[in-house]
């Protein structure tokens, strides 16, 4: 059996400084949409993606691909956000099997009304902290990552 290449002493400076931040940010973020928006930051991304597609709708499985989320996670989201009238499902009109999350005008009302909170929070609690270079060494690091990831 080979041996672990156990971490040094920077790359476990690294390892614990990401888990510290992702934790703490995901924390923050969290309670600030609920707090202002009444969302949870699920919610919220699922109302950005809709927001940002074509004709405001997805396909059910594209969002899930987008929000990296199961299916069923996605469903319980979707579920609370047209109770709440956000979004709207429909069936796929090529395939009978498929369902589209349409965005509604009161969804794009709660999304205009969230964004400027949210923004801002990401702004002060991530985004200003780093200099150019630190924001762009994270892109590309964790943009790596992901792609390894999405790919395995």
């Amino acid at each position: 059996m080979t041996e672990p290449r156990w971490l040094d002493d920077e790359e476990m400076r690294a390892w614990h400084a990401f888990l510290a931040a992702t934790a703490l940010l995901n924390r923050r973020i969290e309670q600030q949409l609920k707090d202002d928006a009444h969302l949870s930051h699920a919610q919220y991304e699922v109302l950005v993606r809709l927001e940002r597609a074509p004709g405001r709708n997805l396909r059910m499985t594209e969002l899930s691909d987008a929000l990296i989320t199961s299916k069923s996670g996605l469903t319980y989201q979707i579920d609370q956000l047209t109770k709440a009238g956000f979004v709207r499902r429909s069936p796929a009109p090529d395939d009978p099997r498929g369902i589209i999350a349409t965005l509604t005008p009161a969804g794009l009302r709660k999304l205009e009304s969230a964004a400027p909170g949210h923004v801002a929070l990401v702004r002060d609690l991530l985004i200003d902290v780093l200099t150019p270079e630190q924001r762009t060494a994270i892109a590309d690091g964790l943009g790596e990552v992901a792609a390894r990831l999405r790919s395995s």
